[in-house]
């Protein structure tokens, strides 16, 4: 294994070393992630809720218009030609889950959680089960439900979105609940507004997107700690139901027009968000969530969260630490430029990140009505800021090549702002509070691969806005992507 990686070092610098050349163009996206493109069959109108991958290697992929689809050969190079498609089911409502076990295809449909099976293997579900219908739902055409992979202990959690994305007339709206799968039903945190996607780190740990509106500055990623408020109060009324009890106490009514941390101070039960993507800047509708799970074989971003962003186009690259036991942490542009606004995500162990996307009820970058596309790692590393994390005084910036020490040591590279939004039952914030530290020096670590840098006054509760565009790598490349935006609710203690 470690020869591998020397090898593919080496292989990278030579790449690299090819790009730094004065008549080469500067490396792109697409030369480090290719997107592949499914053909969609003609009579398939793939307005694509969730996405789900087999044992067996099966992909499957849920409609916005009740159907189910599964396609063999995902991972095949001629996709036109190997991948075939079958119609797995049918006549459900907008399915924005899927996961799988013992044989069975679980699908969050927006009343209910239902399991499928194929039992006479001709490809399609002839077998349909309610799982748990425990949640309501009335006409109105926004209360959508989003359903995760199982965990560790066999639930899958479910955010579910308010009524119309503003109230809760409909019971549990407004919540994250876990369905075992023999269909024990727990209530298991308040605050939901108006989900985009649900999904687990690493570590198992569960996180949702919630997009920008009221009590949402901006759309964030969400950790769902049973027990937690997540910020919007319309659906703690259903505290009174004898099983919310389950998700503790209910909490305080926030003061409209404050702070996220000042609230949170207030209300023990208030989670920050762990991330603020900065409204246009990163995205305007954050969607799916996975973590790489391909032990390197999608490139150097082993662990980190992709995050999509559906009116963008894009899937944002997440990397979180753990400050004063609560997750907060960085994310950064990765890929831009796919086919229709991005929903589902879904990261394969072997290497292969499959992107689902519709733009109906909300336009997006991407023009197409529908779309079905793979992310393919070409084997280069390209030159990034690969982890930021918080110190007492700044924050460590780590890459993935070594950086040229002269460019990484000068301040004169690095441009910091920072700023927060108003916690408030209005629709979103702008950016309010600006502050611009002063960066009084960067400290390159003797193996070219961190620099520390330390700022005069960071700011609690605030995003960091950093961009990093002096740097150089050891081959004279610019950065990919030199923004980075950290989310420092708490400012870690000094170390010893």
């Amino acid at each position: 294994m470690k020869n591998t990686l020397l090898l593919s070092s080496l292989f990278t610098g030579l790449i690299l070393a090819s790009f730094s050349k004065a008549a080469d163009p500067i490396p792109t996206e697409d030369d480090y992630y290719k997107i592949v493109k499914f053909e969609i069959p003609k009579d398939v109108v793939l307005e694509a809720g969730a996405i789900e991958l087999t044992a067996d290697n099966k992909l499957f992929v849920s409609s916005r218009r009740g159907e189910i689809w599964s396609i063999e050969n995902p991972f095949a190079k001629d996709l036109a030609k190997d991948a075939k498609w079958t119609r797995y089911a049918h006549g459900l409502h907008e399915v924005l889950g899927l996961a799988s076990k013992d044989g069975w295809i679980y699908a969050t449909q927006r009343g209910e959680l239902t399991k499928l099976k194929d039992s006479n293997g001709d490809g399609k579900a002839d077998i349909f089960q309610t799982v748990s219908d425990a949640w309501e739902i009335n006409g109105d055409y926004h209360e959508y439900a989003f359903g995760s992979k199982f965990d560790k202990d066999g639930n899958v959690w479910i955010v579910l979105c308010l009524t119309g994305s503003f109230s809760s007339n409909s019971k549990y709206r407004g919540w994250c609940v876990r369905v075992n799968a023999d269909g024990t039903f727990t209530p298991t945190c308040s605050g939901i507004r108006s989900p985009g996607s649900i999904g687990f780190n690493a570590a198992g740990d569960c996180f949702y997107t919630d997009n920008q509106g009221p009590w949402n500055g901006t759309s964030s990623l969400k950790h769902l700690l049973p027990g937690s408020f997540q910020g919007h109060p319309d659906g703690n009324k259903w505290f009174d139901l004898k099983e919310a009890k389950l998700a503790g106490p209910k909490p305080e009514t926030p003061k409209s027009g404050s702070r996220m941390m000042i609230e949170a101070e207030r209300i023990p039960q208030l989670m920050p968000p762990a991330i603020y993507f900065p409204y246009k800047k990163m995205g305007q509708s954050a969607s799916g969530i996975d973590f790489d799970k391909s032990e390197g074989k999608f490139g150097p971003f082993q662990n980190q969260l992709f995050v999509a962003d559906q009116t963008n186009s894009t899937v944002m690259r997440v990397h979180l630490e753990k400050v004063h036991g609560r997750y907060q942490g960085a994310c950064f542009p990765f890929r831009k430029g796919f086919g229709s606004g991005n929903v589902p995500v879904m990261a394969s162990k072997n290497g292969h990140l499959f992107v689902g996307g519709t733009n109906r009820g909300w336009g997006s970058h991407g023009n197409k009505p529908f779309a079905l596309e793979r992310l393919d790692w070409t084997g280069k590393v390209p030159f990034e800021i690969h982890e930021m994390r918080a110190k007492n005084d700044g924050f460590e910036l780590t890459f993935t090549h070594p950086v040229d020490p002269k460019t990484a040591a000068d301040v004169a590279s690095y441009k910091m702002s920072t700023y927060c939004y108003i916690y408030q039952s209005a629709y979103g914030s702008p950016e309010v509070d600006f502050t611009y530290p002063k960066i009084t020096s960067a400290v390159v670590a003797p193996d070219n691969k961190s620099v520390r840098i330390i700022i005069d006054k960071p700011v609690a509760g605030h995003i960091h806005d950093l961009t990093v565009a002096g740097v150089r790598s050891e081959f004279g490349l610019p950065l990919l992507h030199p923004e980075a935006y950290y989310t420092l609710n708490y400012i870690p203690e000094k170390a010893k």
